[in-house]
């Protein structure tokens, strides 16, 4: 059907589109519903805006979230309560990562607020209010749209915040105003636009003079990046300051991706027992750290286990910073606050130099005979020679935390995964997402089978979109990271003919291509022939390993973070 000119019809839902198109949306994740329809209409009119198709909700919103990893924002649609109450798990999600995410809903229409009815796709109540609630808690800003005369106010305020705060939004738009025109809908709109953050000039000053007073009077002083840079844009300077001082750079596991694994003075992940080789060391040994953006909770603090001391601590966050536990200034901006301590740093490769000596090369994973069972570290040791600049990464909730952590990233290369919130199946909508942002990369996901069993259906999206993503199923019987941290028979899960699944979904219709991967030969081949005779089609590889076979830092987060969950009740 021809798509009738959006700027020809200044309407609620075309003004909408604009905006999205604006700020660099091109790419809108829906599920229709009754509610939603004549909005989804106006949406797709505007030729810089094409709808994706989801098979449900959660998917959709998980898609917008991958999206915005890549983009820097994404947006979803769906129908009144019922779908609104399924994407809600996902904005949560994005919440928690700090991603922009506009999530619009098609709500009731508007003769029926303050009545007395009551309304299908609801709880069975003449209340309304019941989703705007439950979004409250998981956005920065919601916006129910019942008149034409303040919806643009209210729209571009909503979005403008989505975006300041790097957080998601709720638009609710009553279906009966969606393709309604009214004058503040223009042909052309007021340009949008966003007010920087300004930093406190004399609390900046005096931040910048403790800090680098602190970091020049020690003698092993590191950098340690943390998972709010990328929110706060200050990923260049953060790169900055390490270039200026000479330090030590390590990150924190949510960070990965954000420092250049190529960068001469970069040591590794820290991630308390389970960093990588001879990094935790280093950084725990430090008389002072600068950790720029973290997030200290019991998974990335592996059972708030780290030994880090608060007086030794230089806590850089969105808009404070705090000295050795004692100094705390407000009102300054991150990136300024490294870009001005850049310039006050002495140069100090002390740690680095400590590093240098004791660190020893990682050993060769050995391989018993190419014929034998699939091992994981097999697995990890072939994908590691597919990465590049044109791939990215997207390592699901599990065990693919830990090996995905030792992959060693080539510039450009991206890499995603969801830490704060670890909600498992967030990988296949996520790739969906950032596969159709990035459409310059081959994105490879590493998805375990009770994962995959959650929100499977929208690998049918992505063969439906003509993505080209490669991923690894392992296949080994169940919820591995929940059987590491407590054990029982509910983390068995019943098997599938996981390729016979994708098959079905590929039902002829676009490129796709399965195989299941038993040994080392068959994986070499199969990865051979999905980046070579099927470069150009969806490739799912169901890696069949043991039930058993984990990574060791699996293993040890696991009893730590069991540890921590299993402490008795304080003393009342």
């Amino acid at each position: 059907m021809p798509r009738p000119d959006a700027s020809c019809s200044p309407t609620l839902g075309s003004h909408i589109a604009r905006r999205l198109v604006e700020i660099g949306v091109s790419d809108l994740f829906a599920v229709p519903g009754d509610f939603n329809l004549v909005l989804l209409d106006q949406l797709i009119y505007h030729p810089g805006l094409s709808l994706v198709g989801c098979c449900n909700e959660l998917n959709a919103g998980y898609a917008a979230d991958g999206y915005a990893r890549s983009r820097g924002v994404g947006a979803c649609a769906v129908t009144f309560t019922v779908g609104g109450l399924s994407v809600l798990n996902a904005i949560a999600g994005a919440y928690s990562e700090n991603l922009p995410v506009i999530c619009i809903v098609g709500g009731p229409n508007s003769n029926d607020y303050g009545t007395n009815r009551i309304l299908h796709h609801t709880i069975g109540i003449p209340d309304f209010s019941q989703e705007l609630r439950c979004f409250q808690a998981v956005t920065c800003a919601q916006a129910v749209i019942q008149h034409l005369e303040d919806a643009h106010e209210l729209i571009d305020g909503a979005i403008s915040t989505a975006l300041r705060e790097s957080k998601p939004v709720y638009i609710s738009v009553c279906c009966n105003l969606a393709g309604l025109e009214h004058p503040t809908f223009s042909k052309e709109p007021v340009p949008y636009a966003l007010s920087p953050r300004m930093s406190n000039y004399q609390s900046l000053e005096a931040a910048v003079t403790a800090a680098a007073e602190f970091l020049n009077a020690a003698v092993k002083p590191v950098l340690v990046a943390g998972n709010k840079l990328k929110a706060c844009r200050a990923v260049d300077e953060f790169v900055e300051l390490a270039d200026a001082c000479s330090y030590p750079v390590a990150v924190m596991p949510s960070a990965k991706g954000y420092f250049p694994e190529s960068h001469p003075r970069f040591i590794g992940t820290y991630w308390g027992a389970v960093s990588t080789p001879y990094c935790c060391e280093i950084v725990e040994s430090a008389d002072a750290y600068l950790f720029a953006g973290p997030v200290f909770n019991d998974y990335s603090s592996v059972g708030y286990s780290l030994l880090i001391k608060k007086e030794k601590v230089i806590m850089v966050q969105s808009e404070r910073v705090t000295i050795g536990g004692r100094l705390s200034f407000g009102c300054i901006v991150m990136r300024d606050f490294l870009k001005a301590l850049a310039k006050k740093l002495r140069k100090n490769d002390t740690s680095y130099q400590n590093f240098q000596r004791m660190y020893v090369p990682e050993g060769h994973v050995v391989t018993h005979g190419s014929t034998d069972a699939l091992r994981v570290n097999v697995l990890f040791k072939h994908i590691q020679e597919m990465l590049s600049k044109d791939s990215a990464v997207i390592a699901e909730t599990g065990d693919s935390w830990f090996n995905c952590q030792k992959l060693k990233l080539p510039d450009g290369c991206g890499f995603e995964f969801q830490m704060q919130y670890g909600s498992i199946g967030w990988s296949v909508g996520a790739t969906l997402g950032y596969a159709q942002a990035a459409k310059d990369k081959r994105v490879i996901s590493c998805i375990g089978d009770g994962s995959f069993q959650v929100t499977a259906q929208d690998v049918s999206t992505m063969i439906r979109y003509g993505q080209k993503n490669i991923i690894f199923l392992i296949n080994n019987g169940g919820y591995t990271i929940e059987v590491e941290i407590h054990d029982g028979p509910y983390n068995i899960i019943k098997n599938w003919n996981y390729t016979g699944v994708v098959d079905a979904f590929h039902n002829n219709e676009g490129k796709c291509w399965t195989a299941k991967v038993r040994n080392e030969k068959d994986l070499i081949e199969a990865i051979a022939k999905a980046q070579g005779e099927k470069k150009d089609s969806l490739c799912f590889l169901e890696c069949i390993v043991h039930k058993d076979d984990t990574s060791k830092e699996l293993l040890e987060w696991g009893s730590r973070v069991s540890s921590a969950n299993s402490r008795p009740p304080n003393p009342q």
